[in-house]
């Protein structure tokens, strides 16, 4: 089973990668690719520009064969949609499992994606519970969670797409939020992040405050 992870990464921090090898592991997943999105659809555009942040994304992973960076988002035209991603995975890899891996916040409001109804017949959906976070209780994606959910990762077996499993994937508290806001006021983000990434930032001079 492949799993898919996207995001805009500006920058990818140890939270997305820790997070990344924990679904790895949970799921049994051959790889998970790391997608970066171009124009993401709902939140605001990113500070770096699609290459630098695939440039990022390659330091992190590099010599982690399990992750995988997947550009095809940033070669796309027009908003970078989760189900027009999965489509043309789904071409890729017609006989093997997909699994959109994603937090309950993303899964709460699923039913404002584009064409969202369409992702489960693409792709199973891992969702990330957190301590003290709560799943739908009434509305579409509630009575999709009802239908389809299944218990644990075994339950996806013998199928390509169409579950949803609840998993306990522990997050670091790094937010890529932050980590802009220390680069613009010259404080040091180390340790937030690998170090190939900080390299990358700091001889391209990402994220300070003229940007």
């Amino acid at each position: 089973m492949i799993g898919v992870l996207g995001g805009t990464f500006d920058p990818v921090h140890h939270g997305h990668l820790r997070f990344a090898l924990e679904a790895v592991e949970a799921l049994r997943l051959r790889s998970l690719k790391l997608v970066p999105a171009r124009v993401p659809p709902h939140r605001p555009g990113p500070a770096a520009t699609p290459e630098e942040r695939l440039a990022m994304l390659q330091a992190a992973v590099a010599g982690t064969p399990a992750l995988e960076v997947d550009g095809r988002e940033l070669v796309r035209p027009g908003p970078s949609y989760t189900v027009d991603t999965l489509a043309s995975l789904r071409a890729e890899h017609p006989h093997e499992a997909l699994c959109l891996c994603l937090g309950a916040d993303a899964f709460r409001a699923l039913d404002t994606w584009h064409r969202w109804r369409e992702i489960p017949a693409l792709a199973h959906l891992a969702v990330a519970r957190r301590p003290g976070g709560r799943l739908p209780a009434r509305g579409p994606v509630a009575e999709l969670l009802q239908q389809a959910r299944v218990d644990g990762p075994e339950g996806l077996a013998g199928r390509l797409a169409g579950g949803v499993v609840l998993v306990d994937l522990p997050r670091l508290e790094v937010s890529a939020t932050r980590i802009r806001a220390l680069l613009a006021a010259g404080r040091d983000p180390r340790w937030l992040l690998p170090d190939p990434v900080l390299e990358i930032i700091r001889e391209r001079g990402l994220y300070l405050a003229r940007n």
